[in-house]
């Protein structure tokens, strides 16, 4: 079964045993299973690529320490705390709910490779691996790894079935899925594992992710309180800071980010309270102060790439365009995800740019082309794309599909809505998009879609209403849709325009 990276795995050292739970205070299985750091490098070609990476979305943090096993089967002895290295540095992250820095994250994939390619029986060190390999390949932007995830996952599963060990490889497959963004598979694993386990406190992101994806509030509130229960400090507080943002509290949620900074345990976690800080800056149409908090997230961890990619944003809403090309560029280096190429086209397309622009967009197809081959749902990506730089009524169809799916988040309902009002059915937009607006917070692209479909519909006031509410964080929100938002406010408050609350509204 092909589970190892291109390049084969150094030799092990077969005598090692994995190490005892008991030898950690508070640890994770994970940390359980990771045996003591090899003195031996992982594999080079893992190894330099992994420096090219950089944090993932905010999940990623939390997909590691999903890998929550018990001693494996016939695991030797109990064993006694490793001395201080890479491997045992991943491990203690991982026991905080902690991101692993991108150096130990490497080391302890290179331990685990190493480790099962001498013992294939070691169940618990396949879902370590898999669970591993599924953060790899989200921080990276690198789908090919997610195959290489599920096969360990289910090998683990084929060693030993979850009946007769733990619920580690469901708790993995729901993280995968996530990554994937198959929020309907996530739920399965991650409600199985639940039931079986329900103390265990890393299946919770996975969960939140996924009630999220599928636009279950309710679930995913209470599954946030479950998780904040179990595992206090600096992970639940920003889960609950995520949540107060997109129910729109936004007060609630800089306390909660303030406070999640204030307890970050690793450089890599304070690095995701700060972008977070700048994430709601933004939203309050502070740029300037985004701008701060970034660079704070960039100085804590250098490797962060959300931070730079928000870095960008911000420079756009600041109107630095050369300095955000710059970043943009810089994070696509390293991390070449779908959205921020969409990103990056829609900055050159509001510049005039057009072919580089249209090579972004190409770029992009590309991206999304392999994705899909490789197992990735990235129909909400794909869709939103198609429905402003392509074939709207190809948006419909791909959004709707995930609509029946049961993918019913309000990102989902604001391009449904989006992709239907651009192929020409105000309509039948209207509905998704005041559903996106009532489930989104203070979204300012989702203000601007209602109130576009709004003015359409001739409900002036009402759309008025919704562009102001979207031009609140400043036109620089969009470089694409800010300026269009502006425009058709104006044409609303023009010196004909008849007076807010008029019939149309009633």
């Amino acid at each position: 079964m092909d589970v190892m990276p291109q390049h084969p795995p150094q030799p092990s050292d077969p005598d090692r045993p994995p190490l005892d739970a008991s030898a950690f205070s508070g640890a994770t299985a994970l940390s359980a299973l990771t045996g003591p750091p090899s003195a031996e490098p992982p594999p080079l070609t893992l190894r330099t690529a992994l420096r090219r990476t950089a944090l993932g979305v905010v999940a990623g943090a939390v997909l590691l320490t999903g890998a929550v096993v018990a001693v494996p089967d016939g695991g030797g002895t109990a064993g006694t705390l490793p001395v201080p290295g890479p491997v045992s540095r991943a491990m203690a992250a991982a026991a905080a709910g902690a991101p692993a820095s991108l150096s130990d994250l490497t080391a302890l994939i290179g331990d685990r490779q190493r480790w099962v390619d001498a013992h294939p029986d070691d169940a618990g060190s396949w879902a370590v691996l898999g669970t591993a390999y599924a953060e790899w390949g989200r921080r990276s932007a690198d789908s090919s790894y997610y195959g290489r995830a599920e096969r360990a996952l289910r090998r683990s599963l084929e060693v030993r079935p979850v009946e007769r060990g733990d619920a580690a490889a469901w708790v993995g497959l729901a993280a995968l899925a996530d990554a994937r963004g198959d929020f309907v598979a996530a739920r399965k694993w991650g409600e199985a594992a639940r039931a079986r386990e329900p103390q265990r406190w890393t299946v919770y992101p996975a969960l939140i992710e996924a009630y999220e994806g599928l636009g279950d509030r309710r679930s995913a509130d209470a599954a946030v309180e479950r998780f904040a229960a179990l595992r206090a400090g600096a992970p639940a507080l920003v889960q609950s800071a995520r949540r107060d943002r997109d129910r729109g509290q936004a007060e609630r949620a800089l306390a909660g980010a303030r406070a999640a900074a204030d307890r970050a345990a690793t450089p890599a976690q304070k690095a995701e309270c700060l972008s977070l800080l700048g994430e709601l800056a933004r939203d309050r149409g502070e740029p300037q102060e985004a701008l701060a908090r970034y660079d704070a997230a960039l100085r804590a961890d250098r490797d962060h790439d959300p931070a730079l990619a928000g870095r960008a944003g911000a420079l756009v809403e600041l109107g630095r365009a050369e300095e955000a090309k710059r970043a943009y560029r810089a994070v696509l280096a390293r991390q070449p995800r779908p959205a921020y190429m969409l990103e990056l086209g829609e900055l050159y397309e509001s510049l005039g740019r057009v072919r580089e622009a249209d090579q972004e967009y190409a770029r992009l197809r590309v991206a999304l082309d392999r994705d899909e081959e490789r197992g990735v749902d990235n129909a909400l990506l794909r869709g939103r794309f198609e429905a402003d730089h392509g074939d709207p009524d190809a948006a419909v169809g791909l959004l709707e599909a995930e609509w029946a799916r049961g993918h019913r988040s309000a990102a989902v309902a604001d391009a449904l809505g989006w992709a239907r009002y651009r192929a020409g059915d105000p309509s039948g937009a209207l509905e998704y998009a005041g559903r996106a607006v009532d489930a989104g917070g203070r979204s300012a692209s989702y203000a601007y879609h209602l109130g576009v479909v709004q003015q359409e519909l001739g409900q002036d006031g009402a759309a008025r209403r919704s562009l102001e509410e979207a031009l609140r964080a400043g036109p620089g929100f969009s470089p694409l849709e800010g300026p269009a938002a502006r425009k058709a406010l104006d044409a609303l408050d023009g010196p004909d325009a008849p007076p807010a609350g008029g019939p149309q509204d009633v």
